[in-house]
């Protein structure tokens, strides 16, 4: 299809904040912030900390903070979302979490292990930033492009994240293992150093999409009568999403699958740092692994979906998925964690891409778009809240991370078994299918 300047311009702007806020997620909560914050709250082999006067395992506390987090986001943004698609700001609600994340993460920058109250703060507080903005980010989808384009454009999004995260993991790992080639004092200044350059890259490239995504609809300011229109909003996408069989129906897997998905993703790394005893260096090596593979196995999976369907693809991507869990049962060497590290790359970049993406083919003609993405981030949320808690809650019982990985098998079951039946249901009647 051919685009107007303006909409190729917006296009190639929405996917920019793929680029500014990936960075988060790849540094902060994949590959150098689990592992500083373990080394800096592990003492003379002990990795019990004190917490406002608890006592607690550093990855259980780890666990359960991140939890919170979005718990306390899953609460937040459906409210937010409705009152920005009533008010036609969702410019505003982006801009807001954004900053919200970025200045979160300079803050990490003065962690030094002494501190962990504050350290845990700002982690929090970064990750509500992170997963806030996705929803009025993602909202912006199907303002830009047409439900044939969605895939693509989504994958390219993704594609660009993975790019830009790779960049600035790179210049992190340089500076983490070069520390005196660059003039920057050892000890912990290398990792808090990266941190602060997060929390700039984000705010910084995130203005190529302020400034191009189109404009507000509404100048005005927020009135009281918006948070009961926002309330009325959520309402009527709710008894929308119950009339629509194949919404419900994907919204109900999506929720089970995103708990093992989420949850194998935020604990990766520690996992490689407790029980195999990975450097630091070695787990950066991983995760720049996971980002090259998973920028093929984006368009590798759209690909596939345009051949034999989102919600088949889908399926094979959840197969691989229990596969990883298994694996990660039996992985007790370096080699073995690389390998499974680049399978995991592959189903991630396909799996969220298209996850994205299949929700947004499938709306109703709305101009709701942050109210029903809301209701999709909302289950991702609680999906991670479950994930991480009961993931806490495993090795805090059993003493081992391995335990709770094993667990997260169910998970991915479920989702199959919901996709499996959504198609019986609904096949070849949906735009999805």
């Amino acid at each position: 299809m051919t685009h107007s300047p303006l909409q190729l311009k917006r296009i190639t702007a929405w996917t920019w904040y793929d680029w500014a806020n990936s960075v988060y997620s790849l540094t902060i909560t994949s590959a150098v912030f689990p592992a500083y914050y373990t080394a800096v709250t592990t003492h003379h082999n002990s990795d019990i900390i004190n917490f406002f006067g608890l006592n607690i395992q550093n990855t259980v506390l780890y666990s359960w903070a991140l939890s919170f987090a979005f718990l306390i986001s899953a609460f937040l943004t459906p409210l937010l979302s409705g009152i920005a698609d009533y008010g036609g700001n969702k410019k505003t609600f982006l801009k807001s979490f954004c900053y919200l994340g970025s200045f979160a993460c300079l803050g990490l920058g003065f962690f030094d292990g002494d501190n962990v109250e504050w350290g845990i703060l700002c982690f929090m507080l970064a990750s509500i930033g992170f997963s806030g903005s996705l929803v009025f980010y993602n909202a912006f989808l199907p303002e830009i492009c047409t439900p044939d384009e969605m895939d693509k454009v989504s994958a390219r999004g993704f594609s660009m994240g993975y790019i830009g995260s790779v960049i600035l993991l790179i210049i992190n790992l340089a500076m983490i293992q070069f520390p005196d080639a660059l003039g920057i004092p050892s000890g912990t200044w290398p990792a808090r150093i990266s941190f602060f350059m997060v929390g700039l890259w984000w705010a910084g490239f995130a203005q190529i999409t302020f400034f191009n995504l189109p404009p507000e609809k509404s100048q005005s300011t927020i009135h009281k009568k918006w948070i009961y229109h926002g309330f009325q909003e959520l309402r009527k996408v709710y008894i929308d999403l119950n009339q629509n069989k194949l919404l419900k129906r994907y919204l109900f897997s999506f929720f089970f699958y995103s708990i093992g998905m989420q949850t194998v993703l935020y604990m990766a790394t520690l996992f490689g740092t407790k029980e195999l005893k990975l450097e630091t260096s070695d787990l950066i090596i991983t995760i720049l692994l996971i980002q090259f593979v998973g920028i093929i196995g984006a368009y590798l999976f759209a690909w596939l979906a345009m051949k034999i369907g989102n919600f088949q693809t889908l399926i094979i991507a959840l197969i691989i998925w229990t596969g990883v869990c298994i694996g990660a049962w039996f992985t007790n060497s370096r080699e073995d964690f690389f390998l499974l590290a680049g399978i995991v790359g592959i189903v991630m970049g396909g799996t969220q891409s298209l996850s994205r993406s299949t929700f947004s083919k499938n709306l109703p003609v709305t101009l709701d778009h942050a109210s029903y993405f809301s209701f999709l981030d909302v289950s991702e949320k609680l999906s991670i809240v479950i994930g991480m808690a009961g993931y806490g809650f495993i090795e805090a019982a059993t003493g081992s991370m391995r335990n709770s990985i094993i667990a997260l098998l169910f998970f991915f079951l479920v989702g199959i078994g919901g996709l499996v039946y959504l198609i019986k249901k609904n096949k070849f009647n949906e735009v999805g299918v």
